[in-house]
């Protein structure tokens, strides 16, 4: 039996038939793949195999190569890499998707960075103690793994589709994995692993190259402490102020309009401001202040056994003498300052750099709108402003890379962890996370809130009890918090949704419910309007087909609420409806879609709702 056939019978133990019904061949051997031009189905870029007459796209294997090396050549981040190999590959390969798994030592899981077809990225954490895991086995056994299964990826939107683990071996040692998926018949197999040999390469020289960096304490531009220095100082002075019980300040001082500077008069002139900016507040700072260089024109300031109204005072004492520095071609110029403590903002070091990153975002702002130099602190904000909330997610959208986790988790923790004092309180809360999750949907600004009030008033229409009303109220204010789950590329679609991403949009409710409101036990008497507000009374709806009177009379209230405001609303693909239209498409649906008689009250309220929308 020759070894094409071996190949081919062990793979079919591994995939079904029609993934195998052409002959697997040498994945350098382009003889049989067919040009563009004479695919059957040329127009579905991403369809896979459409049958046994089913033609690949013509590859030009140099040239992927060759593009594959500029790469590795031109790039000095690792991530930056695996973007270009996707940008490479993806549509020649007709991939499913391409997926990153860097092993996080420190923590001991796998961060998976996964890039779809339609150029949509998700993020999972994939923990080594998950032993059946197949990523997990690929990592330990440092030997491919092939699946037809795609939840180990912890991915809901990931359908099953033929894939590849393959680990990122380098001199013994295993980095983490790289995940290719695609529908050809183990066809390109091997230049897979190709490509994942050359970047685990790239990513151990470029860890090499990192810890040569770090071996060095010292700014060579400033002669501050670098970013590692200052993040040890930082751990350092923390403890010791945790061990005598003293507050801790830990300050960001950021140089106004530098990329100005340096695309109008030069990187060197930019440095030149850095060099003498540092060296200034260096001059200034008390004897036990620390300073580091934060970032590319950002310094850092670490002030042990300091007060919050202390560390204001000696960075205004530093923007008095670097208001006297004057610069050539420049002028006087303008800083912004924010300030975390510790431990009344937080006692964990990494959140403690997140909030006075915040809390800097926030002086920027407002130094835009007053034309000078701001100092802003943690003790300044409420976390669930809006202008605080902004900030916060420009923060964590820059450190995603690093710390691993993105704006939609930390507001929910944040909303987990919130202490609730009162009925106000509350209200406040879920209204800004309402905002938050809104504001990922551009052409639903305010929808949460109008929903709310709509709902608010048709339970006190049909003489609902006072208690039942708020818990309505707020009930419909949370009506969509089920959308941080869903990815923005789905979201913010202009046109009509495919049915795959409607498949995703449809999960909202259940996520809503399981992943916000579940875990906070003072939440869960709302659990009903989230996770049935899209039924429907004839069983159509989602996500369980609920019927009738099985559906909770609150989620049939707020089901008749966000369907007007979505009916009288602006959408890219047309404009709001008038009030009387949109009432006689609810009394279209009434018996259907809504309840009844839930929708005969409303329509007697609806004209006394109206506002400008």
């Amino acid at each position: 039996m020759d070894s094409n056939k071996i190949k081919k019978e062990t793979l079919l133990n591994q995939f079904p038939n029609d993934y195998l019904e052409q002959k697997i061949s040498n994945p350098i051997n382009t003889s049989k793949i067919m040009p563009l031009s004479q695919r059957s189905y040329a127009n579905r870029l991403y369809g896979g195999w459409a049958g046994s007459n089913n033609k690949l796209f013509e590859i030009d294997y140099n040239d992927i190569i060759n593009a594959i090396n500029d790469s590795l050549t031109g790039q000095v981040d690792s991530l930056h890499l695996f973007y270009s190999i996707y940008n490479n590959i993806s549509i020649k390969f007709n991939l499913n998707f391409i997926a990153l798994g860097i092993y996080n030592s420190a923590s001991n899981y796998i961060n998976i960075k996964l890039i779809d077809k339609n150029n949509a990225s998700y993020n999972s954490k994939i923990l080594l103690s998950d032993s059946e895991n197949v990523v997990v086995k690929a990592f330990k056994n440092k030997q491919c793994v092939l699946t037809m299964q795609s939840d180990y990826l912890k991915m809901s939107y990931i359908a099953n589709v033929p894939t590849h683990i393959i680990p990122l071996n380098v001199l013994g040692e295993c980095l983490g994995v790289m995940i290719f998926s695609d529908n050809n018949n183990n066809q390109f197999f091997d230049f897979y692993k190709l490509i994942a040999n050359y970047y685990a390469l790239f990513y151990k020289n470029r860890l090499l190259a990192d810890l040569v960096d770090k071996n060095t304490d010292t700014d060579s531009l400033t002669g501050l402490g670098n970013h590692k220095k200052l993040q040890e100082d930082l751990a350092n002075e923390m403890s010791l102020c945790a061990n005598s019980d003293k507050s801790l300040a830990f300050c960001i001082f950021d140089i106004a309009n530098i990329s100005e500077i340096n695309n109008e008069l030069g990187h060197a002139k930019g440095d030149c401001v850095i060099k003498e900016v540092a060296n200034k507040i260096k001059k200034n700072v008390r004897n036990t202040d620390i300073l580091g260089r934060y970032g590319g024109d950002e310094i850092g300031i670490i002030m042990p056994d300091t007060t919050v109204e202390e560390a204001k005072y000696v960075c205004e004492f530093l923007l008095y003498n670097l208001a006297c520095t004057m610069f050539d071609d420049l002028g006087q110029l303008k800083f912004s300052c924010g300030i975390s403590m510790f431990p009344s903002s937080t006692n964990k070091q990494e959140k403690l750099t997140i909030l006075a990153e915040q809390a800097l975002y926030i002086a920027k702002s407002k130094r835009s709108q007053s034309g000078q130099s701001e100092i802003v602190s943690t003790n300044d904000y409420n976390f669930w402003d809006d202008e605080a909330l902004k900030c916060f997610a420009q923060v964590l959208t820059k450190k995603h890379a690093s710390v691993g986790v993105n704006i939609e988790e930390e507001l929910i923790n944040q909303f987990h962890s919130e202490k609730i004092i009162s009925n106000e309180h509350l209200l406040d809360v879920v209204s800004s996370l309402a905002n938050a999750i809104d504001a990922k949907d551009t052409y639903t600004k305010g929808h949460s809130a109008a929903v709310s009030r709509y709902s608010e008033a048709l339970a006190r229409a049909v003489n609902l009890p006072e208690s039942e009303v708020e818990r309505i109220k707020l009930g419909a204010m949370l009506h969509d918090i089920g959308k941080i789950g869903i990815p923005e590329h789905v979201l913010r679609k202009p046109s009509m949704l495919s049915d795959d991403e409607w498949a995703i949009m449809k999960q909202h409710p259940k996520i809503g419910a399981d992943k916000v409101l579940k875990p906070n036990k003072s939440l869960q008497d709302l659990i009903p309007m989230v996770k049935y507000h899209h039924e429907h009374i004839d069983g159509s709806g989602y996500p369980y087909g609920l019927k009738g009177d099985d559906i909770p009379l609150s989620a049939r209230i707020v089901a008749v609420a966000d369907a007007y405001h979505a009916l009288i609303s602006d959408r890219p693909y047309r404009k709001g409806l008038s009030v009387k239209k949109a009432c006689e498409i609810l009394k279209m649906g009434a018996g259907i879609q809504w309840d009844k008689e839930l929708v005969r009250q409303f329509i007697i309220i609806a004209p006394s709702l109206a506002t400008n929308i």
